[in-house]
């Protein structure tokens, strides 16, 4: 398709830089690939990206269109050519059906026909004896003694146990991996059911292309995405429909108030599976003419919200009707017909053009699939795209605590012995694999006498809060003795047999079942579900270690305890390769947009997401502000008001001179800076020791004389409030100063973590906003085994021979200090310390690109720490300040001469913009 150089479809007169935006944006869908686009926040980004998306779909599709009825008149003589116009119509259509379906399709179809494919492992053979016998004689002693116990204390209970034995299990080699019913048949899992559902969402689908996904990291984001596209024409033209989670979607009282995301999905999945068994249970009714009936209860009876089809389909009516609708709008709806509105979205999908959705939902390929979202030829927006490759990796990341577990240990152990001669032997085997995991775990972490040939402790001394160490997947593997399990083969059995139901169902009666209290009740239920939380965190870390060696790292954290019994840690996966993920996304889409308001520095992004990417393949826009230079004045500050430089780097930013110094600048600025300040800090910890020393000094008095402080609480849920009254501060306080007491205050100043909430997608505009000042260069803390992990992988990774050789003879132990961080740091040579360096920019130009929402507002932005400084003559393309963005790199002063000449550039700036305000 041709280049388009105007949008009819924008609702107002776009300005020059918003127009280049919509240009480049479109050049990038026609083109195809990868293309990053950085338009900065208060530009007009969202209604950009809809207006030029959308008007790229509708020429696409009006494309398409004349070229089918272009061709449709040649077609008599084409199929002359083929030789196929002689042949019979049922004979045509059936080639061309045939020859429409793709590989995946095939491939499931020759699963449910039991052509199922088996899994290859070295060491398929588990000998779980050996393995359960190698616990040591006193683990058996204790078993033993528990048996006793257990089945003294449940020998007349008389529990109806047959709803929590699970259903005779035969391994792929013995049956394919099914269950196997009590009554002789083979039983239908429920992945089947969903298999089937997926398929004939992705038959209709297919129909629907081209489609456009739309994602961002917040539902509040994608709300905004929804109320921008009502302001323009498309909203009349496509198909839109929003996703989300059970949790933002879910009408159903009985499970909302569960409360967590994750106890929701459970609890969901848990009705529908319900529901198919009772359709089931009347099927069998019906077909054998027994002309009994199935009697409902609370739990057959599946989800209230789903019962009723006629429902279902008055909600898609209602949705298409009203056009695009957030989230909120589909919940209404689905109270109003009392119906559920998460699968009602979902059905909505096939037909849409449109797809609005959260990140997690397109970037996890097993989120996709349960949607049934087909990426073929798809258009992919993602915007907030400077977080992408931490939002991609941490989706793959598992963790483990050792209370979980401890939890998931007794619940095995505890079924096993009273259930282990009603058991079948399939179910015996993987259930015992399962205890000797768990057990082999809480060695571990518990630093028991084991196999392992390491001991951390004797690196440790000095550790306040533990240590922690990092071991390959292999490694991790070996020196637990347990590589010769076949993690896939368990993990299919955990989904399959729904054992972790049925064991913490059986607990959670057991709980009942006892004369307690209905407090000590009510415990053992909350007990239960953190239990069942705890099996999922298990069935994530055995999922984790089937990946290769070389994409992740085990994390081991010892929590050092404080006293003899207790005890702490967990095991985390980290995974450390993004490239492979995002290469399935970008090798199905059309087209990849990542779209941000600072996405600079841009080399972070494609090393970690698509380092094999040649630069002329890869579509770079930066577009500058709609605001005016004068209304922008970035100034780097490298001393204070004392002569001494600011040097707020890991060594020397607490000592009392550096913190003092500041304390100076800041009590001056308050007297030059109108209506509010916000002071952004490297951590939470370093803002505390500045506060108390400011108190202690009397500066924080000497503040609070011009501007009331506000600080960034740690709890994300206060944020919103302390925002509330720092905003309604300065409004009161500005509006009401000041001709008449010029010692009165002016406003308010905010104290702001780098990182934190405050810095991530919150609008300071106007007022909220007129100096903006980012303490020192906030590196990441090198204390993070995690990161050092990362910057590793980056900087040393040998592939060919899958061992990180630059670092493989040190062992990553931590004792509480940065000390072996900081070794790390320094044996880089280039990618890995320019990834850290990227880091600490990508989050300043977070943190001050927060300023200046609309055309006329206007602010100042202080770079305090004499690193920023650079000679303007030189290019340096490594200097921090050239990963600024261009909108503040083009007029940044690059350092005063002394504290004199600040003040004076300031006064004179807010000077001129409140003659401009008294003049309007």
């Amino acid at each position: 398709m041709e280049e388009r150089r105007e949008f009819p479809g924008f609702p107002y007169e776009p300005y020059s830089i918003q127009l280049d935006f919509m240009k480049a944006l479109y050049q990038s869908l026609n083109k195809g690939g990868v293309a990053m686009l950085e338009s900065p926040t208060g530009t007009g980004k969202t209604l950009s990206i809809i207006c030029s998306a959308l008007q790229w779909l509708v020429d696409k599709k009006q494309h398409q269109k004349n070229h089918v009825d272009s061709s449709s008149n040649f077609s008599g003589k084409k199929e002359d050519e083929l030789g196929v116009d002689d042949e019979p119509d049922w004979m045509r259509n059936f080639v061309i059906k045939n020859d429409t379906k793709s590989p995946e399709k095939k491939t499931k179809e020759k699963k449910k026909m039991g052509f199922n494919k088996k899994i290859d492992r070295k060491g398929e053979r588990e000998n779980v004896r050996d393995l359960v016998s190698n616990r040591g004689e006193k683990a058996e002693d204790t078993d033993i003694e528990k048996v006793n116990n257990l089945q003294t204390k449940h020998e007349d209970e008389g529990m109806d146990e047959e709803e929590f034995l699970v259903e005779e299990y035969e391994s792929e080699d013995e049956n394919g991996g099914r269950l196997k019913r009590r009554g002789g048949g083979v039983s239908v899992n429920s992945s089947s059911e969903e298999e089937k559902d997926e398929d004939s969402m992705e038959d209709e689908e297919d129909e629907a292309r081209p489609k456009i996904y739309f994602c961002s990291r917040t539902h509040s984001q994608l709300s905004q995405f929804i109320k921008e596209l009502r302001k323009t024409k498309f909203a009349d033209e496509v198909k839109v429909v929003c996703l989300g989670s059970r949790k933002n979607f879910c009408i159903n009282q009985e499970v909302l108030k569960l409360g967590s995301s994750t106890q929701i999905n459970e609890r969901c999945l848990e009705l529908q599976k319900s529901r198919k068994k009772e359709i089931s249970k009347k099927s069998k009714t019906k077909n054998t003419g027994a002309g009994g009936r199935v009697r409902r209860s609370k739990t057959s009876s599946g989800c209230p919200m789903l019962r009723n089809h006629k429902r279902g389909k008055e909600f898609r009516s209602e949705a298409s009707q009203q056009g695009p609708l957030d989230i909120e709008d589909l919940v209404q709806i689905g109270h109003d017909f009392k119906t559920c509105p998460y699968y009602g979205s979902r059905s909505l999908v096939h037909t849409a053009d449109l797809v609005v959705l959260p990140y997690q939902s397109l970037l996890s390929k097993s989120s996709r699939e349960s949607l049934g979202l087909s990426l073929k030829d798809s258009v992919i927006v993602v915007d907030e795209a400077h977080n992408l490759a931490d939002s991609l990796v941490s989706m793959y990341n598992s963790k483990i605590t050792l209370s979980q577990l401890e939890l998931v240990h007794s619940h095995l152990e505890s079924y096993f012995i009273h259930f282990c001669n009603l058991l079948g032997p399939g179910n015996r085997r993987y259930i015992q694999i399962m205890m000797v995991l768990t057990r082999a775990f809480l060695q571990v972490l518990r630093n028991e006498d084991c196999q392992s040939n390491f001991d951390p402790v004797s690196n440790a001394e000095g550790s306040k809060t533990g240590f922690e160490s990092s071991m390959a997947i292999n490694e991790f593997l070996f020196s637990q003795n347990i590589d010769n399990i076949n993690l896939f083969k368990l993990v299919r059995y955990i989904e399959e047999s729904t054992i972790m139901h049925k064991v913490c169902g059986y607990r959670n009666k057991l709980a009942f079942s006892e004369e307690v209290s209905a407090s000590k009740n009510d415990g053992e239920s909350s007990h239960d579900e953190s239990a069942l939380s705890g099996f999922q965190a298990l069935v994530s870390i055995l999922l984790s270690l089937t990946n290769k060696d070389g994409d992740g790292r085990i994390i081991i954290s010892r929590t050092k305890p404080k006293c003899s019994m207790e005890q702490g840690g967990f095991l985390k996966y980290v995974m450390l390769t993004g490239e492979k993920i995002f290469s399935e996304i970008l090798n199905q889409a059309h087209a990849v947009i990542l779209a941000g308001g600072t996405l600079q520095p841009i080399e972070e992004t494609k090393e970690r997401l698509f380092p094999w990417l040649p630069p002329d393949q890869l579509h770079f826009f930066s577009c500058g502000h709609i605001i005016p230079s004068e209304n922008i004045l970035p100034i780097v500050v490298p001393q204070g008001p004392s002569g001494h430089s600011f040097d707020f780097s890991y060594s020397v930013r607490s000592s009392s001179v550096m913190i003092q110094e500041l304390g100076l600048l800041i009590s001056n600025l308050v007297n030059i800076v109108p209506e509010g300040m916000v002071l952004f800090f490297s951590s939470f910890d370093y803002e505390g020791q500045v506060y108390d020393a400011w108190k202690e000094s009397g500066i924080i008095g000497r503040i609070m004389k011009k501007k009331r402080i506000f600080r960034e609480p740690r709890s994300s849920t206060d944020v919103e409030t302390v925002l509330k009254e720092y905003k309604e501060t300065i409004d009161a306080l500005s509006h009401n100063s000041s001709k008449r007491n010029p010692e009165s205050r002016n406003g308010a100043i905010l104290l702001a973590i780098v990182g934190g909430k405050v810095s991530e997608g919150i609008n300071f505009s106007d007022g909220m906003g007129r100096c903006m000042v980012m303490v020192g260069l906030p590196y990441p803390n090198p204390a993070d085994i995690e990161l050092m992990e990362r910057i590793k992988h980056i900087e040393g990774f040998d592939t060919s021979v899958g061992k990180n050789t630059k670092f493989q003879a040190e062992r990553s132990w931590y004792s509480g200090d940065a000390q072996a961080g900081l070794h790390i740091l320094k044996s880089c040579k280039h990618r890995g310390k320019q990834y850290y360096e990227n880091l600490c920019m990508k989050a300043v130009n977070q943190s001050i690109g927060r300023a200046i929402r609309h055309i006329n507002d206007y602010a100042a932005i202080l770079l305090v720490d004499k690193r920023y400084t650079y000679d303007p003559s030189e290019r340096n393309f490594s200097h921090s300040t050239n990963k600024l963005p261009q909108w503040i790199k083009g007029h940044l002063v690059s350092g005063t001469k002394n504290y004199g000449e600040l003040q004076r550039l300031l006064h004179q700036f807010f000077k001129f913009h409140k003659g401009k305000e008294d003049n309007r």
